[in-house]
């Protein structure tokens, strides 16, 4: 058995986050290759029921990236999933599932080494906590 190699599942704002990510490949910054990137038109469409089945689906991280305030292209979806995020991860410690396993980010499109350093941190976190217990969807 090899080192622990954590999946994070990372819903990316289309016009912000994504496109850092993008820029980070681009400008060849070096991250660790553990998100698994879905691009959402915009953060708020991230419904809690997607970040609770990504980690019954045994993703051992989420990242929710999204546009800084007052920068969102659909006025404030961003704000309104960032009082999604902090009542998941409520819910999520009073299920017994550590609430550290998500983490939401506003990334701005010329963020790329931004972005690099979050995937960098978050995935030392991730390693930290070691597998997601509920583990077993995802194959490397």
């Amino acid at each position: 058995m090899g080192e622990f190699k954590p999946v994070i599942v990372g819903f990316l704002c289309r016009w912000c986050a994504s496109a850092a990510a993008d820029l980070a490949g681009t400008s060849r910054l070096q991250y660790p290759a553990t998100i698994r990137p879905i691009r959402v038109n915009c953060s708020s469409m991230v419904d809690p029921a997607y970040i609770l089945r990504a980690l019954l689906e045994g993703a051992d991280g989420v990242l929710v990236g999204a546009c800084h305030p007052g920068d969102c292209h659909y006025v404030d979806g961003n704000l309104k999933e960032r009082r999604r995020i902090a009542v998941i991860k409520n819910t999520l410690g009073k299920l017994g599932l550590q609430p550290e396993r998500v983490r939401f980010e506003y990334i701005s499109t010329s963020e790329g080494l931004k972005f690099a350093k979050v995937a960098e941190e978050f995935t030392r976190q991730i390693r930290k906590l070691g597998p997601n217990p509920l583990r077993g969807g995802f194959d490397d």
